[in-house]
């Protein structure tokens, strides 16, 4: 509670005056959410928020995500009150290069910020990820006597988020998951950026309540946004409630407190300007300068010490749950700190010599699998799902046990729910203590790609399946044929994709999906079968570059770069020119962004200048004009696809080793 000097007006004018003085200083951002979810911000993170800002990554403290990210401001003066090391500084440099309070914000950048939040939706199927991690996490780990993991999952989120369709494929889950530690606040202002042009029932007329009730949440309606005791005790009850997700509806004034803004859309995205902020700052009683706090705010606001008690509080807990659970508080500590497991390199060794050793002719996506089934028994933080495609996918395993209302497990039926799948894993990521992997159809990215482009931005550990990487996907037709996606993927920054050609770069690729820590990867698997293809020792050590030469000969001509199911094409036409006097080299390049980060030696080994190109992929072709130049060729297809069985696509689009060798000769002087 508030000390009798400092009132909870107080706390929220401060929250108030320290947004439009940042987006004033900037002349850039959002101030109206800010300025209205004030009230809000103090009932959570003033009553109810367990936090340290002294360690902004205690592993129980409660999440909070803030959905409408744009109204960054609310966020960043919160964690500079509260005592996080965000300077203030860093409040005036708002929105300036190299800050530490970015437009959005940014997990990673910001101390205390759990997720990068900004398009809408997302953030709110994150904190849907991270209440599911929580209850996964407490299954797994918790005793009676012990409750090592018990934490809520808080998030704001605004009319934008309700809007998206992602909020709707997340929360849907959330209710049928009866995630009862997750407790949303919404900020219902009836405000959106076109708000300046007209009412938003133009546009938006949802029931909300009607709809949450329907997905199964406890809904707590017609809370007086501004008034901290009513969201109190809103917050008390959703504590409360142990079986079910609860949103608590807020009417609120966007930009409250300034004088012929708030209400308006013209809060929403601009700064106030001198005037309104001056006058501003007479409508709310508040006399401090520009970026002024008093002392006795700042005390009131201190969430240092009753944060660092609650975490000498858990740390007590811990060793005790230490002394008699040895083995489980070995590997809470290890999968919190994102390690694997002691002997996990000798047991991949294995894992790819035996590979290597059965040559067996599979389908990728039946290889990926296969690994599945070696790893998922060595890694117990490896939680999977499919959106509605287990079957087709493979990326259930005999060791999968499924997710449920009642019970924790490994692997989730996400249903047809492609980017709330995708953002859900983010979440999951993010709260730590699982490698998160989900699979769909490759066409099915689309759906879900910016819940991957936020993974990569985040620097996120998640491993994204997809299967049906081609026309080889056959009879389904254009409608579900990617020719473009694998290029696709590949232009976004910091995510790594890897299209294997057999069982042992299917087992590679998920191995290097699992070490690596700096960022997600998409696997991209076939339906049909693939033949194994022979490889010495030094290619086997070479398949984690990303490209390394899988079939050589003296004094080639030409070197075919090919990717998946068309390295087989590659090899024979390799073939059919060496009886033709027309040497050539083939490059297996399961993973251009691999290999791209290799040294220059390496990539001229393996692409030795001067060479002529020719790269051959059953998806579009300008991608591969960086590796084959103008003067190279490419045996790809720059158009939808067809209807029929996938060995008379390929025939069809010129997918054979005769056309291969064509495109050889067509480059070769």
């Amino acid at each position: 509670m508030t000390s009798p000097a400092v009132s909870d007006a107080d706390l929220a004018n401060a929250l108030r005056a320290l947004a439009m003085d940042a987006v004033e200083a900037a002349k850039s951002g959002h101030p109206g959410m800010p300025m209205g979810m004030a009230e809000i911000a103090v009932a959570l993170w003033h009553r109810h928020l367990r936090h340290n800002p002294a360690n902004p990554s205690w592993a129980n403290r409660d999440r909070f995500v803030l959905s409408n990210g744009h109204g960054s401001m609310l966020l960043y003066a919160l964690l500079h009150l509260t005592g996080y090391d965000l300077p203030m500084a860093e409040l005036k440099r708002f929105r300036q290069l190299g800050s530490k309070t970015p437009g959005h914000p940014e997990v990673g950048h910001t101390p205390g910020v759990e997720t990068t939040t900004g398009p809408l939706g997302q953030g709110m199927a994150n904190a849907v990820g991270m209440a599911l991690a929580e209850k996964l996490l407490a299954a797994q780990f918790n005793r009676p006597e012990f409750e090592l993991v018990e934490h809520f999952t808080y998030v704001f989120l605004g009319d934008g988020c309700m809007m998206e369709g992602i909020s709707h494929e997340a929360c849907s889950l959330a209710g049928t998951l009866g995630l009862g530690k997750l407790i949303a606040l919404y900020d219902d202002n009836g405000i959106s950026i076109d708000s300046d042009k007209g009412p938003i029932a133009h546009w938006y007329t949802d029931d909300v309540p009607k709809r949450f009730a329907g997905y199964g949440w406890q809904v707590i309606a017609g809370v007086d946004g501004h008034d901290v005791e009513a969201v109190d005790r809103a917050l008390k009850k959703a504590k409360r409630e142990k079986s079910r997700p609860t949103l608590i509806c807020c009417k609120t004034i966007i930009g409250k407190g300034a004088p012929t803004r708030a209400g308006t859309g013209k809060a929403h995205g601009e700064a106030l300007g001198e005037k309104e902020v001056a006058a501003t700052r007479v409508a709310i009683g508040w006399t401090h300068a520009p970026f002024e706090i008093p002392q006795g705010i700042y005390a009131a606001w201190d969430a240092r010490p009753p944060g660092k008690r609650a975490e000498r509080r858990w740390t007590k807990l811990f060793a005790q749950y230490a002394e008699r659970f040895p083995a489980e508080a070995a590997q809470f500590r290890r999968r919190l700190a994102g390690e694997l497991p002691p002997g996990f390199e000798d047991h991949v060794g294995s894992l790819i010599a035996d590979v290597h050793g059965k040559a067996e002719t599979l389908a990728t996506r039946k290889a990926s699998q296969n690994v599945l089934e070696n790893l998922l028994a060595l890694l117990p933080e490896l939680v999977g799902g499919s959106a509605d495609l287990t079957g087709s996918n493979l990326t259930m395993a005999k060791a999968s046990t499924v997710i449920t209302r009642e019970q924790g497990g490994n692997y989730m039926f996400y249903g047809v729910r492609e980017f709330g799948m995708c953002a859900m894993m983010n979440g999951i990521a993010l709260h730590g203590g699982f490698i998160p992997y989900g699979g769909t159809f490759l066409v099915f990215s689309d759906y879900a790609r910016n819940a991957l482009r936020m993974a990569a931005l985040m620097k996120l550990r998640a491993v994204y399946v997809f299967t049906h990487d081609s026309i080889g996907l056959g009879e389904d037709g254009p409608t579900h044929q990617p020719v473009e996606h694998a290029s696709a993927l590949r232009l976004i920054p910091n995510l790594d994709v890897w299209r294997p050609c057999d069982t042992v770069e299917a087992a590679v690729a998920w191995i290097c999906a699992l070490e690596r820590r700096d960022g997600p990867s998409a696997l991209l698997f076939s339906r049909q079968s693939v033949a194994f293809a022979l490889r010495d020792e030094e290619a086997l050590g070479q398949v984690r570059r990303g490209a390394y030469v899988l079939s050589d000969t003296p004094c080639a001509k030409a070197v075919l770069i090919a990717t998946g199911s068309e390295v087989p094409l590659a090899l024979e036409a390799q073939k059919r020119l060496a009886e033709a006097d027309i040497p050539v080299r083939v490059v297996s390049m399961p993973s251009t962004s691999v290999f791209d980060r290799q040294d220059a030696a390496y990539r001229e080994a393996v692409l030795p200048p001067g060479l002529p190109r020719i790269a051959v992929e059953a998806g579009v072709s300008a991608f591969w004009r960086k590796y084959v130049g103008l003067e190279g060729a490419v045996v790809g297809i720059d158009r939808f696809g067809e209807s029929a069985p996938a060995g008379d696509l390929f025939r069809h689009f010129g997918f054979t080793a005769e056309n291969v060798e064509k495109a050889v000769r067509s480059v070769v002087q």
